[in-house]
């Protein structure tokens, strides 16, 4: 009995503690789960961030200051926009008032970009899967075209137009 005592004092004196793991210090510290926003697709990556954690902070720097969102209202035959503080209420609100947020950026469609690469147009197809309770969740497939901006090639991306180009 006491040799058995022993064995399983050495084994738990030599195992880990699952309640205090050890640090793991082989990840880069001036890394981040952000995207590289002087990059297109760190602005898609930026953005699939800010739904996930539901991150107000992180969306508002993607949007420009003469940011507009359009869309086209198909029952009325209008096309409809807002700006930049309408944006960021709407998606306050979003954030706030469901469980999970699920984006998934799929293809490329289009690229373009002006001469001095500080205007791009991407059309691009998403998967957003909204989860307000476990029993009510919307899943929308759709189509966007952003404009981003910048003002010199080594600054920041950021989104003047998203153009909705989905049919719901």
């Amino acid at each position: 009995m006491t040799r058995a005592i022993a064995l399983a004092a050495a084994l738990f004196a030599g195992a880990c503690n699952p309640f205090a793991p050890a640090l793991d210090e082989s990840l880069d510290a001036g890394a981040s789960v952000l995207g590289d926003q002087t990059t297109v697709d760190g602005v898609f990556q930026n953005m699939k961030y800010a739904y996930t954690f539901r991150d107000t902070t992180i969306y508002g720097r993607l949007l420009d200051g003469n940011y507009t969102f359009l869309y086209r209202d198909y029952d009325r035959g209008v096309d409809v926009s807002w700006g930049r503080d309408e944006e960021m209420r709407a998606t306050n609100g979003l954030f706030q008032n469901v469980q999970r947020l699920d984006l998934v950026w799929n293809n490329v469609i289009a690229q373009s970009s002006d001469s001095a690469n500080t205007l791009v147009q991407v059309s691009r197809n998403f998967n957003l899967t909204v989860t307000f309770t476990p029993t009510d969740i919307i899943r929308v497939d759709g189509y966007v075209t952003l404009s981003i901006v910048r003002d010199e090639t080594d600054r920041p991306w950021r989104i003047v137009q998203w153009r909705d180009e989905s049919n719901f």
